[in-house]
C-alpha cells in the first residue's frame, strides 16, 4: 500500500466546485461536516458504560469520542513524525502527515456513530433477537430465512455498530442526497475495523481483520468502491491500527476512572488487583515489566501525595489514568513503527497494544473493568432492563416494516407504527430499494428497523418503549 494512494480524497458523490477562498483539506473540509451533524450530536445522550447515568463525570459516547479523537490525532502526530525522522518511507512527507493527523481526528469523533442506543450491550441484544426470531418471521407464508442468502441473514446474526456506522454516514445521514455526509473514501476507510462481511467472520484465523464484520451486504459495492480506490484491497488499512489503539487506550483507562470515581472500585482495591499474580505473572519479558512496575509505583506516588484530600483515592486514580495513557499511547505508537514495513504489506495481524511493552497493563485494565463494572449487579439489572426495552421495540417494528411498502394487507397498528419511523431513512429505503427484488426489499425494510433503533438515543428509546406500553 502507498500513501499517495491510501489518502483518498474521492466522495461517493463525486468532486465539488473548488472554493479558491477555501484553503482546507478535503479532509478538514469531513470534520467540519461531522461536528455539525446531528447524528454526532446525538452521542451525548448514547451510553458508553453507565446507562442513563445522571452523573456529569462519566463518560456519555461524545466525550468518549472527543478523547478518542485527541488521542488518535496526537498518535499519528508521533508515529509520522518517528516515520520521517528514521526515514522508514520515502512518501511520508510532512503533508502526509497533516493528511494522516486530520484522518485520525475525525476518525476518532465517528467511530461509534453506528452504535445503538445503551452501548455496546445494545449491540447484543440486536444480535440476539434476530438469532432467536428471525427464522420465525414469515413473509407471504414462506420463512423469511429461506427468502435471504446466507449473507443477509448472516448481517443480523452477527450486526455490528461499525458496520452500522458506514452505513449511516455514507446513506441514511440525509442532508443533501442520498450519499450520507459524503465524507472522504479515506476516512470512510479508516473505521472499517473489518474488512470482511458477515461471512468473512473468523474468529479462530488469528488475523484481527477477521474477527467482526465491517460493512452490511447493502454497503458491499460502496465497500468495493472504497478499498479499490485507496488501494488496501484485502487489507486492514493501515490508520485503522492507529483508531484502534486511541479507543482501546480512552475506554481502558476511562472505565477505571469512572469506576472509581462512582464507588464500584477504590484505589486499594485497584492496587491490589494490580499486585497481585494474575497479571504479575503475564509480565516474561524486561520491557513489560518495567512499564508494568513503573505504573504500579506511579500510582502509589499519586497516592500519597493526595492524603491530605478529601478523597486521595479517586484524586490518585484520576491522575494516574493521565499518565497510563501517555504511557499507553507511546507503546502504541512504537508498535507502529516497528511493524511498519508488515502493516503497510496488508501482513500485520494483531493489535498495536497486543505486541507492544504495555500489553500487560492494558490488558490488566480491561479485565478488572470487566470483573468489577461490567459484572457488577447493578450493570446486569440495567442490561436486562435495556434488553427488555430494545426486544419490545424490534417485537413491534419488525413485522410492521415485513409489510410495509408491499401489497399485503397491513392492519392500523403496524402502519401507524411504521408512521413513527423517521421519513429520512424511509426516504432512504426507496431510494436504495428502487428495481431491487423482492427479497432484497424485504432485506432493505429490516435493515430499515435497524437503523430507526441504532439512531436512537438512550432516553429516546426508553421514553418511546415506555410510550408504545402505555406508560404516558
Amino acid at each position: 500500500m502507498k500513501w499517495s494512494q491510501l489518502l483518498c480524497p474521492i466522495r461517493a458523490r463525486g468532486v465539488h466546485r473548488v472554493n479558491p477562498n477555501d484553503l482546507r483539506s478535503e479532509f478538514q473540509k469531513d470534520y467540519h461536516r461531522i461536528i455539525g451533524s446531528a447524528s454526532f450530536r446525538r452521542l451525548q445522550d448514547k451510553t458508553q458504560v453507565f446507562p442513563l447515568d445522571k452523573s456529569d463525570f462519566v463518560r456519555t459516547r461524545l466525550t468518549h469520542s472527543l478523547e478518542v479523537s485527541s488521542f488518535a490525532k496526537s498518535l499519528g502526530q508521533t508515529v509520522f513524525e518517528g516515520i520521517i525522522r528514521r526515514e522508514l518511507d520515502s512518501e511520508v512527507t510532512p503533508k502526509v502527515k497533516e493528511d494522516v493527523c486530520s484522518i485520525l481526528e475525525c476518525a476518532g469523533l465517528i467511530h461509534d456513530i453506528g452504535n445503538p442506543p445503551f452501548g455496546h450491550f445494545g449491540e447484543d441484544a440486536i444480535r440476539d433477537w434476530y438469532r432467536k426470531n428471525l427464522p420465525l418471521l414469515k413473509y407471504r407464508g414462506k420463512p423469511v430465512g429461506e427468502l435471504f442468502t446466507e449473507q443477509m441473514k448472516e448481517d443480523f446474526y452477527s450486526f455490528e455498530g461499525n458496520a452500522q456506522a458506514l452505513r449511516l454516514l455514507s446513506k441514511l445521514h440525509f442532508l443533501v442526497d442520498e450519499n450520507g455526509m459524503n465524507l472522504t473514501f479515506a476516512l470512510l476507510n479508516t473505521i472499517v475495523k473489518y474488512p470482511v462481511s458477515s461471512r468473512g467472520i473468523n474468529k479462530k484465523s488469528g488475523n484481527i481483520k477477521d474477527k467482526k464484520m465491517g460493512y452490511f451486504h447493502s454497503e458491499e459495492e460502496l465497500f468495493r468502491r472504497i478499498e479499490e480506490a485507496t488501494g488496501a484491497k484485502g487489507c486492514r488499512y493501515p490508520l485503522t491500527y492507529i483508531l484502534e489503539a486511541a479507543d482501546d487506550i480512552a475506554y481502558k483507562t476511562a472505565d477505571i476512572e469512572d469506576a472509581c470515581k462512582k464507588g464500584i472500585i477504590s484505589y486499594h482495591e485497584l492496587l491490589r488487583e494490580l499486585k497481585g499474580e494474575r497479571y504479575t505473572s503475564m509480565l516474561t519479558d524486561e520491557q513489560s515489566r518495567s512499564t508494568y512496575n513503573n505504573a504500579l509505583e506511579r500510582l502509589e506516588r499519586y497516592y500519597s501525595r493526595a492524603e491530605g484530600l478529601a478523597s486521595p483515592g479517586a484524586n490518585a486514580v484520576q491522575n494516574w489514568a493521565v499518565y497510563v495513557q501517555i504511557v499507553l499511547l507511546e507503546s502504541a505508537g512504537n508498535a507502529f513503527i516497528d511493524n511498519y514495513n508488515e502493516i503497510m504489506e496488508g501482513s500485520f495481524r494483531s493489535e498495536l497494544l497486543e505486541v507492544s511493552p504495555g500489553r500487560v497493563l492494558a490488558f490488566a485494565l480491561s479485565d478488572i473493568a470487566y470483573r468489577y463494572v461490567f459484572s457488577s449487579k447493578g450493570i446486569l439489572k440495567m442490561e436486562i432492563s435495556e434488553g427488555n426495552m430494545i426486544n419490545s421495540l424490534l417485537d413491534r417494528f419488525v413485522p410492521a416494516a415485513i409489510e410495509y411498502d408491499t401489497d399485503y394487507s397491513s392492519n392500523i397498528v403496524n402502519k401507524k407504527l411504521m408512521a413513527i419511523v423517521s421519513d429520512n431513512y424511509k426516504y432512504i429505503y426507496r431510494v436504495y430499494s428502487k428495481d431491487c427484488t423482492d427479497e432484497e426489499k424485504l432485506y432493505l425494510r429490516l435493515m430499515l428497523v435497524n437503523d430507526f433503533i441504532c439512531g436512537m438515543t438512550d432516553s429516546y428509546a426508553k421514553n418511546l418503549y415506555m410510550e408504545l406500553n402505555g406508560n404516558i
